[in-house]
């Protein structure tokens, strides 16, 4: 792995930088982070998503304003074209040629990433998954993953939903992209934790692709297709929990009463919804890790040891009155 006196100048730089901001408070003072020259900065390249609701939005602007010019980095920002896995290999293979420092990875795919990561590794270019996985999960092809633990987060809507439902009620599941990592998880934690439980009836599935809209018009039609006897709505992200709520509405139900809707994100539109009473249970899958992701690019171009996956701590929401205490400091 490549660990370099550049490298290490700028982290240190970096660090002095972020030190002599907490002392002064922000202050005048104008010292570059690079240090001992205006060009030892630290080149990390993003492979992202880009637009893809308000979660992938915080979540990327988040890393934007961690990896500055101000903090000692070059980020250079590849959003994939119209979430186009060809353009994210593209993009990869463009900073592998490149030289970058460090490759940060967030898959629309997690299927089909073992030639470019086996490049990067040819090429001593340490790659850090940036919240989603990819399949297989040869943990020898990237150095670590960064992202809440879906599994867990997943989990803990289902658990609401046994208890919420002691005496039973049909389900149906909002689901995201196939082939993403973080649906495959998210349908794991769910059905291990559903699987026991006798009285949940599952009716359903359907991508709604992240969207309100699509989201609606699934749920439109599942509704018309049962009488509208769907007690409880797992929507995979807070945008299709939405969208399931308008088809409630308009279908002549109150969400929140005759249907359940439970979602993943805790988007500040989210928040908003369960303290109106339009959802029902909101599971935070915490955007705000670049901190971390700085902290965990330093110790490896240092050369150090970090753990596989790296798990960001993440809170669920179980009632209005939890939404509407979090809503004034709600960053996203």
């Amino acid at each position: 792995m490549r660990s370099n006196a550049r490298i290490a100048r700028a982290f240190a730089a970096a660090g002095a930088l972020t030190l002599a901001l907490t002392a002064c408070g922000g202050g005048d003072d104008d010292t570059s982070a690079s240090g001992d020259g205006g060009d030892e900065v630290v080149t990390v390249g993003f492979v992202a998503v880009g637009p893809e609701g308000g979660w992938r939005q915080a979540n990327e602007a988040n890393v934007q304003d961690t990896f500055t010019e101000e903090a000692g980095f070059e980020l250079k920002y590849a959003p994939a074209t119209n979430l186009d896995q060809r353009s994210q290999i593209d993009a990869f293979t463009s900073f592998v040629d490149e030289g970058v420092d460090v490759i940060l990875l967030s898959a629309t795919e997690g299927a089909g990433w073992e030639d470019s990561l086996r490049r990067a590794q040819e090429a001593e270019i340490p790659v850090i998954l940036v919240d989603r996985g990819i399949e297989p999960d040869d943990t020898d092809l990237y150095v670590t993953r960064i992202a809440p633990d879906n599994y867990e987060v997943s989990t803990s809507v289902a658990e609401w939903a046994v208890a919420a439902f002691p005496d039973g009620g049909n389900y149906f599941v909002l689901e995201g992209p196939a082939g993403v990592s973080v649906v495959n998880e998210r349908n794991q934690g769910w059905d291990d934790a559903v699987g026991s439980a006798a009285n949940l009836v599952k009716i359903g599935a359907q991508t709604a692709n992240w969207s309100t809209e699509e989201a609606k018009s699934v749920f439109e039609t599942v509704l018309r297709a049962n009488n509208n006897d769907i007690q409880i709505v797992f929507a995979q992200n807070d945008e299709m929990g939405l969208g399931a709520a308008i088809a409630v509405e308009e279908a002549g139900l109150t969400p929140g009463v005759d249907v359940q809707i439970a979602t993943i994100d805790g988007t500040k539109p989210a928040l908003e919804a369960l303290s109106e009473g339009r959802l029902s249970f909101v599971a935070e899958y915490n955007p705000l890790f670049g901190e971390t992701l700085l902290d965990v690019v330093g110790q490896v171009l240092d050369g150090e040891e970090v753990e596989p996956y790296i798990v960001v701590p993440s809170e669920t929401f179980d009632s209005p009155e939890a939404a509407t205490a979090a809503l004034p400091t709600r960053k996203y």
